[in-house]
């Protein structure tokens, strides 16, 4: 039994490291969400500020061109990371099966002990009856 609960901690230690990797993919594309928002608002500002919206200008500000470039990039990386998540999830539901399975084998065991034990105490309860009715029928 003691192999069985250090298999269901080993599960779910498992299960848990898989959880915290999927919450940590899910912080990094919230984080690049939010930075790639902060740099489309930095973009609107630069191009207000020179009165040019074209990418494709001779005058367009430089640090618009650079943070369009770096914008691109972080959804490109978050969408690399969705792709990730998803894998991450599978993984994550996969080692939730099997700590589910593992739990399922222990508690079966462990009925199936609990019967076990149920059965001998009713066996020495009905040996110690029968053992009163012969000294009942005796006396």
């Amino acid at each position: 039994m003691k192999s069985r609960e250090t298999l269901i901690r080993l599960k779910k230690f498992q299960v848990d490291e898989k959880r915290r990797r999927v919450a940590q993919i899910e912080g990094m594309i919230a984080d690049f969400q939010r930075m790639s928002v902060d740099l489309e608002r930095e973009i609107q500002h630069e191009q207000e500020r020179a009165g040019i919206n074209d990418p494709t200008h001779f005058a367009y500000p430089t640090y618009a061109k650079a943070a369009i470039q770096r914008r691109e990039n972080l959804t490109r990386s978050a969408d690399e990371l969705r792709v990730q998540l998803e894998d991450a999830k599978a993984v994550l539901g996969e080692a939730f099966e099997e700590l589910k399975k593992v739990e399922l084998l222990d508690e079966r065991d462990q009925a199936r002990e609990r019967a076990e034990e149920s059965a001998r105490e009713q066996a020495d309860l009905d040996s110690i009856g029968l053992m009163r009715s012969r000294i009942g029928a005796m006396a």
